[in-house]
């Protein structure tokens, strides 16, 4: 993978798509998975690959968004992560984003980006 590459975690299926879509539309490479076990093993196996992580809080399998974006600061320090959902988080690891539903998206695009 030699380009932009973002991982999307979304389980509801609508946001997921309409994520991956904007930043397809920036010309990146996206990598959409439904759930945070799958996102899990995508991070596991390709991270040093992945340049952004874009998640949602609640997921509804495996470990939640925050689970993620904690594990993927940790193991990749440099990974840009932004994390969205309805409702405030509880927590927001350091150097991650965060963004309230609904949010604008060329603000989502230029954190993701940086």
């Amino acid at each position: 993978m030699s380009k932009f590459v973002a991982l999307v975690v979304e389980d509801d299926a609508f946001q997921r798509e309409f994520l991956a879509e904007l930043l397809k539309g920036e010309g990146l490479e996206v990598v959409e998975c439904a759930s945070g076990d799958a996102a899990e093993l995508v991070l596991a196996s390709t991270g040093t690959e992945l340049r952004a992580l874009v998640t949602d809080i609640q997921l509804s399998q495996g470990p939640s968004g925050l689970e993620l974006a904690q594990y993927a600061k940790r193991k990749f320090p440099d990974l840009n992560v932004v994390m969205v959902s309805g409702r405030e988080p509880p927590y927001v690891p350091q150097d991650a984003r965060f963004f309230m539903k609904p949010y604008q998206p060329n603000e989502l695009l230029d954190a993701i980006l940086k």
